[in-house]
């Protein structure tokens, strides 16, 4: 628990909650439910063992995040609790609340202990393979696609981490739930689009033989199907610019072959080179408060703003 100022607001519960939720209580001395709601807080807060972090705010001495919070909610009593979920206040509760109607509360905006279980896997498993141990991080993968099936970043990574390792029939086994779900859908994720393109470039790159395949291109330059054919093999080999470079004599050649196959394994392919984007801040309930935290900078990858530009101009 920490007590909020105008000093620490930014730092301790807008760039907090961009880590987990945080719920802020607004209180005063002078409140006799806010001396029965403190304790109960502080109780959850032990018992959902950092799935939130409890904060506390004194609206005598901070009115001007009180008022600005009780305005936002249409609130004018405290007790006053308000969620706060990626930077923004997205929930609240007026009064001294019964403990099960706070479990009920936190339920829907805390992660359940197999999500956070499966995030901090996630989080290791980030800064293993950054370090470069993809071994070690695939282990940590593992354990966060057994802990949390529904986690798609965690299940991408795994399945990735797995072709980046050569266990292609592992790979296939961990990709079979995401296969069976985007059947039911029209528009596949991106994401995992790409690594149905990149499972498909093994299953090609089997029989291929890229000597003969570069002998038939170096016969005819328009023989398109032995182009995609090695793209498939360079992609399957993680040669993936090599691949993109063939697959762009194909598009600039002819954009609409074979049902623009060479254009949507060319963006398959910067999918898989491409870092997601950070996740959206939560949209505030009635505005925003006028102490916003930092956006999050996107760094370009320069190799991967090269190839875009190279698509771009032979598309347009």
């Amino acid at each position: 628990m920490i007590d909020i100022t105008l000093q620490n607001f930014e730092a301790e519960l807008i760039g907090a909650s961009q880590k987990q939720p945080v719920l802020l209580d607004i209180w005063a001395p002078w409140c006799g439910p806010c001396r029965t709601l403190g304790p109960i807080l502080e109780k959850l807060e032990t018992a959902y063992a950092g799935r939130f972090a409890l904060a506390k705010l004194n609206s005598d001495e901070v009115p001007e995040i009180a008022t600005q919070l009780s305005q936002m909610f249409g609130v004018r009593s405290i007790p006053f609790c308000v969620m706060f979920v990626d930077g923004q206040p997205v929930d609240g509760f007026v009064g001294a609340l019964p403990e099960a109607q706070i479990r009920e509360f936190l339920d829907k905006h805390v992660p359940a202990g197999e999500e956070l279980e499966a995030e901090a896997d996630l989080a290791e498993a980030e800064d293993l393979m950054a370090e470069g141990d993809l071994e070690a991080a695939l282990a940590k993968l593992a354990h966060a696609v057994q802990t949390d099936p529904a986690n798609e970043a965690a299940r991408f990574d795994y399945i990735k981490a797995l072709l980046e390792l050569g266990l292609v029939a592992e790979a296939r086994e961990a990709f079979a739930p995401v296969a069976a779900k985007a059947a039911d859908t029209l528009t596949p994720h991106a994401r995992f689009a790409a690594l149905a393109a990149w499972l498909t470039a093994f299953e090609a790159a089997a029989s291929a033989d890229p000597g003969a395949l570069r002998d038939a291109i170096a016969a005819n330059k328009r023989d398109f199907d032995a182009r995609f054919a090695l793209a498939q093999h360079h992609l399957a080999q993680q040669r993936f610019t090599e691949a993109m470079d063939e697959l762009l004599e194909i598009i600039m050649r002819d954009k609409a072959w074979n049902g623009e196959a060479a254009r949507k394994a060319y963006v398959a392919i910067l999918e898989l080179l491409t870092k997601p984007a950070p996740k959206p801040a939560a949209e505030a309930k009635g505005g925003a408060l006028e102490i916003a935290g930092k956006a999050a900078v996107v760094h370009s990858d320069p190799l991967i703003d090269q190839y875009r530009r190279k698509l771009s101009m032979a598309l347009f």
